[in-house]
C-alpha cells in the first residue's frame, strides 16, 4: 500500500465526492504533519477525529485513510450525523429486527453493520442527537451494536472517523457533547488548515483546478496575471479550498474570467487584507480578539470567523514570531 508521501494526482483521482487536491497540492507544513499523522492512523487502525472549517476536505481525507489502510477493500460508510432524524436515528446507524416498530416490515443492518470490515465516516458528528451518544461510545468502546427490537447485541469490526466544524470541547462545557465519547473519538486528530493559513499554496489550486475544468469543459487553461493572483492570495477564502473550485469552475461554465464573490462570512463580509501587512494586521486581530472576549480561546476563534483549532495554531505562529 502506498504511502502518503508516494501518493500523485493520478493514484487519488478516483476519490470521491470530493477533490483530491486539497490532499495534495501545495506544500504547507501543516499539510505535510497532516498527512504523516493520516498514514500512521491508517496503518494502526485507530480511531480518527477530522476538524476544521468547512471546505477544507474533511471527506477527502477520511476517504485517503480508508484507502491507505489495510481496510481498503472493504466498505466506506459515510454518514451525516446532521440529517440524522430524532425518530429513526437508531435504527438508521444500529439497525432494527422486523417489526421492531411500526413500518419495520423487514430487518435493516444500519450503518455500522453494513461497513463490517470497513471504516464508517461520521460527519458533522458534533451534531449527532446527545440520546445517541452513549450508544456510539458503546460501539467504540466494546465493539458492539443492539439493533432496535434485538435482544443481544452483535459484534462489529469498523473503523470509526468522525469530522467536524465545531468547538466540540466548548459543545462539552455547554452540555451538547460527551466528555468520554470526545476523548474516544480524538485518539488521533488531523487538524484541516484553512485556506488562509496556506496563502503559499493558492497559485497551486489555481493551476490544479484551472486544467481540471479546461479539460472537462474544452477551453484553454486559464492562467491569471500577477495582479489577479494577488487579489486570490489576499482574499479570506471563507469557503476555504472548495470555494476556491468552485469559483473557478463557475467561470469555464459562464465562459468568462473568474472573480471573486462578495461573499460574507460569520455575519461580515469578508475583505481581502493587503498582503505586505498580512502578518502584522493578523497579529492586532487576534490580540483584541482575545481582549474583546476576556481571553476566552472559543469565543475568541468564533469573533475571528475561525475553527478554534485554527486559532490555537495561530497564536503558535505568533509566539514564534
Amino acid at each position: 500500500m502506498a504511502s502518503v508521501e508516494t501518493l500523485t494526482l493520478e493514484s487519488v483521482a478516483s476519490l470521491p465526492p470530493e477533490d483530491p487536491a486539497s490532499v495534495i497540492v501545495g506544500g504547507d507544513p501543516s499539510i505535510s504533519r497532516v498527512a504523516h499523522h493520516t498514514g500512521r492512523a491508517a496503518q494502526v487502525e485507530c480511531t480518527v477525529l477530522i476538524t476544521g472549517e468547512t471546505g477544507t476536505g474533511k471527506e477527502v481525507w477520511a476517504r485517503l485513510l480508508h484507502r491507505l489502510g489495510p481496510r481498503h477493500d472493504k466498505p466506506f460508510v459515510p454518514v451525516n450525523c446532521a440529517a440524522l432524524t430524532a425518530t429513526l436515528a437508531e435504527s438508521q446507524l444500529f439497525g432494527h429486527e422486523r417489526g421492531a416498530f411500526t413500518g419495520a416490515a423487514g430487518e435493516s443492518l444500519g450503518v455500522f453493520r453494513a461497513a463490517q470490515g470497513g471504516i464508517v465516516f461520521l460527519d458533522e458528528v458534533g451534531d449527532m442527537p446527545l440520546e445517541l451518544q452513549p450508544k456510539l461510545l458503546r460501539v467504540l468502546q466494546e465493539g458492539e451494536v443492539t439493533p432496535v427490537g434485538a435482544a443481544h447485541p452483535v459484534r462489529v469490526d469498523v473503523q470509526v472517523c468522525a469530522a467536524t466544524n465545531r468547538d466540540l470541547q466548548q459543545d462539552m462545557v455547554d452540555g451538547r457533547f460527551r466528555e468520554d465519547l470526545y476523548y474516544r473519538l480524538n485518539l488521533v486528530e488531523l487538524c484541516m488548515p484553512s485556506l488562509r493559513e496556506r496563502v503559499q499554496d493558492i497559485p497551486s489550486f489555481i493551476d490544479f483546478f484551472s486544467r481540471k475544468y479546461a479539460a472537462r469543459y474544452k477551453r484553454p487553461v486559464w492562467r491569471p496575471d500577477a495582479e489577479t493572483l494577488r487579489r486570490f492570495c489576499e482574499y479570506a477564502w471563507p469557503g476555504n479550498v472548495r470555494q476556491l473550485s468552485y469559483v473557478i469552475e463557475q467561470s469555464y461554465v459562464l465562459e468568462c474570467e473568474p472573480s471573486l464573490p462578495g461573499i460574507r462570512a460569520g455575519g461580515a463580509e469578508s475583505i481581502a487584507l493587503p498582503f505586505t501587512d498580512l502578518a502584522r494586521l493578523r497579529r492586532a486581530a487576534v490580540e483584541q480578539a482575545l481582549k474583546t472576549t476576556g481571553g476566552h480561546k472559543g469565543r475568541a476563534a468564533e469573533l475571528l470567523g475561525v475553527h478554534p483549532n485554527t486559532l490555537t495554531r495561530l497564536l503558535a505562529q505568533l509566539a514564534d514570531e
